[in-house]
């Protein structure tokens, strides 16, 4: 399940459905950095290759250019298919640390007329706390891009994120272009994306809690769009159309019914004159227990149930098959040929059924299915093969290429040119939301990583993705804590969310795991942070609910065996091990702005400093490697503090505005103090930087094509390799940088 990841709230308010156009010349308006931050084109920066991770949520190719190719995903930007390099190209990494509510792609759109022409809009939540959407316009595939700032809010990544495209290209004018907010109805725009403003005569009225326009497509010289606030039960409306762009009417004798409750997705096939519409009882990717396909001739008006098996059997072990329908393809090629996808179908697994004779027959492409996951072996979730997929509403159709489809999934995007053979179709693509990371000081990997949704990986090289997919034994889903013994590098630890253990310990430095034998009754629900000491002798794990309760931390001295509660270990807090001194740990209380240490190996903790800034759990303390009592604390707006006697007094670190997040590498040649890597503030950006002075001064080593949206959650250096730095997004998967030799 693939929740809201992210908890930093930026609120612009607007009111208005009209907005303005900012101009950007390049792909982003240069900045400029405060000394003594410099150009940041000295580092190279790529992503740690996983592949995929992330809920595509849209697939659009080109009608008109053979292999150009557009993706969308729910919080982690779009791309654009190299065909050539067979790779997909990252088209907005340069929203940066204010714009994070940009990251999440609600739609995408391409001017058949002119090939050079795409447009993004742009929005991750529709909530009162997330920023207002924009459309971003290109006349170079998304080279360089202009900005259009809207005064609604877009949900890319919230229920729906998965239906059709709400952004069009009118089909009479290359110049308008039509806008499906979720709150604010339709907008339009006369200017190629410029400016918005809503579009006069579309009958319905939104609400503050529906789904509001769910798609648009053309059909011939027509739009159509669909309506997911209508209630399918009584026959309202769900489906609207305009002819000449200003009258709008309902689309008469449209199924009705709680199978055609939603419309998810459609498309049109120009040979046979027929839009198709996939339904579902619920806007999705979630929630979907019923769904229909229905066909519409939109000659004479009349429309056909084409729906390929009907929900609600039982499969061979009796569980109900339930399920909705997504994504809808038409091949351009052909006539009445397409593809269609069930949705949310969790006991018999999603498929895509196509068919050749316009719905009359179909043939379910799982069932012939062999697919080859070499690439991307996390894809087999600790079983022996992968699953067809889930969350299946991207669905496409190759125009140049009747047996190229493709598909995305909550972790990747498939597709096949034979009907039967499927591999990812997902280099360059990398949409993980990653929460922990550790570079150890010796072995093969030179990282380890944390993840929301596919839980910890071992990264034997950082250009493929890893070889023993992700941690198994147990499999679990959120990665919630990931800890290395500071003097004993063999030993590392893992909590996370699943279904059969959240918690496990690797002797061999991350390659193989074992399941702890017990734990707290309350890590099912609330597991959190976990820590090891030194010499991996005592484990501590924090215990904080999703809904943001905390409790009680317990303790492990025989790998998961028995746990004792801490009372004194403040509730929720993150437990920091000392690198070098066995008995030591710390923790820091955000409620009370107090940093803790425990001198008996975490059996119990007394206060040392206090009246540090407090009120926000994300405040990070980080240890320095091989150092016993040598704190930072990453405390954000209040910027950076340093403890160097394990906490009983912390000094305000001058050369630091704001610090988000901190970490530690290798040494540059003749500083005797380890490499210091942070994602901080100056009062102008929030960057990337490194000091290799002890923090008294810092460069910037990200620029302004590189900053991935929000980037606070960890960085971390190679211990081993000087000026490597390991970044963590919220949806850009892992980014590392190195200089530039």
């Amino acid at each position: 399940m693939r929740t809201p990841r992210l908890s930093r709230r930026a609120v612009l308010v607007g009111s208005a459905a009209t907005v303005a156009a900012t101009a950007v010349s390049g792909v982003v308006s240069p900045v400029a950095v405060a000394a003594p931050a410099a150009d940041g084109s000295a580092y190279r920066w790529r992503n740690v290759v996983v592949g995929g991770t992330g809920f595509v949520t849209g697939v659009l190719f080109h009608p008109s250019v053979r292999g150009l190719a557009y993706a969308r995903t729910d919080i982690g930007g779009a791309y654009r298919w190299d065909d050539r390099a067979g790779r997909w190209t990252p088209l907005t990494d340069h929203l940066g640390w204010d714009d994070w509510n940009l990251l999440g792609v609600e739609a995408i759109a391409v001017d058949p007329a002119h090939p050079g022409r795409v447009y993004l809009a742009l929005g991750t939540y529709a909530q009162s706390w997330a920023g207002n959407g924009a459309v971003l316009r290109s006349e170079d595939r998304g080279a360089t891009w202009s900005r259009a700032d809207l005064d609604v809010k877009l949900g890319a990544n919230e229920d729906g994120r998965g239906a059709g495209e709400r952004l069009l290209v009118d089909p009479r004018d290359s110049d308008t272009l039509w806008l499906g907010t979720r709150h604010d109805g339709l907008l339009k725009s006369t200017d190629r994306g410029a400016t918005w403003a809503a579009a006069s005569g579309f009958p319905t009225k939104p609400s503050a809690s529906g789904q509001g326009v769910v798609f648009l497509v053309a059909v011939g010289r027509a739009v159509y769009a669909g309506w997911g606030d209508g209630d399918g039960t009584s026959g309202t409306a769900n489906l609207y159309r305009t002819a000449d762009g200003t009258a709008w009417e309902a689309v008469p004798g449209q199924p009705s019914g709680t199978a055609a409750k939603v419309p998810i997705r459609a498309a049109y096939d120009t040979h046979t004159r027929e839009l198709y519409v996939t339904y579902a009882n619920a806007p999705g990717p979630n929630g979907q227990s019923d769904g229909s396909v229905h066909k519409l001739r939109t000659a004479t008006g009349k429309w056909a149930d084409v729906t390929p098996v009907k929900p609600g059997g039982t499969t061979d072990d009796g569980s109900a098959d339930t399920f909705g329908y997504g994504g809808v393809a038409v091949d351009a090629r052909r006539p009445g040929t397409l593809a269609v996808s069930t949705n949310n179908r969790w006991a018999d697994v999603d498929t895509v059924y196509r068919t050749t004779n316009g719905g009359r027959t179909w043939t379910s492409l799982k069932d012939a299915a062999v697919f080859d996951v070499s690439e991307t072996p996390y894809l087999k979730w600790g079983d022996d093969k992968p699953k067809f997929g889930w969350w299946i509403q991207a669905l496409a159709v190759d125009p140049y290429d009747s047996k190229h489809i493709v598909y995305g999934t909550g972790a990747t995007l498939y597709g096949t040119r034979d009907l039967k053979r499927w591999a990812p179709q997902i280099r360059g693509l990398e949409e993980a939301s990653v929460v922990q990371l550790v570079s150890p000081p010796a072995g093969e990997a030179h990282l380890l990583s944390g993840s929301r949704d596919i839980g910890v990986m071992y990264h034997e090289r950082l250009t493929a993705s890893p070889a023993r997919g992700m941690a198994t034994n147990p499999v679990s889903g959120s990665a919630t804590g990931l800890a290395q013994a500071g003097a004993r590098p063999s030993y590392v630890v893992r909590a996370g969310w699943g279904d059969n253990g959240n918690g496990a310990y690797s002797n061999d430095g991350g390659q193989t795991w074992a399941p702890f034998e017990a734990q707290p009754d309350i890590a099912k629900d609330a597991p959190g942070p976990i820590a090891t000491n030194a010499d991996g002798s005592a484990l501590l794990w924090s215990f904080v609910h999703w809904d943001g309760t905390k409790y009680a931390a317990h303790r492990s001295t025989d790998n998961g065996t028995t746990w004792s509660e801490i009372s004194s270990f403040p509730k929720g807090a993150t437990p920091v091990a000392d690198p070098a001194d066995p008995a030591l740990f710390y923790a820091y209380d955000t409620d009370t702005g107090t940093l803790l240490a425990s001198t008996d190996s975490g059996r119990s903790f007394t206060a040392r400093a206090g009246g540090l800034p407090s009120g926000d759990a994300q405040f990070k303390l980080v240890a320095a490697p091989g150092r016993s009592g040598d704190l930072w604390l990453s405390a954000k707006w209040n910027g950076l503090y340093r403890s160097t006697d394990g906490g009983v007094s912390f000094s305000k670190v001058a050369s630091c505005w704001a610090s988000y997040t901190l970490g530690f590498g290798k040494a540059a040649d003749g500083a005797d103090y380890p490499a210091i890597y942070q994602v901080g503030s100056t009062d102008t950006i929030t960057a990337v930087y490194r000091s290799d002075d002890e923090a008294k001064t810092w460069t910037r080593i990200n620029d302004d094509a590189h900053q991935w949206g929000w980037t606070g959650e960890v960085i971390v250096g190679d211990p081993r390799v000087y000026g490597r730095v390991y970044l963590a997004t919220n949806g850009r998967g892992i980014q590392y940088g190195e200089p530039v030799r």
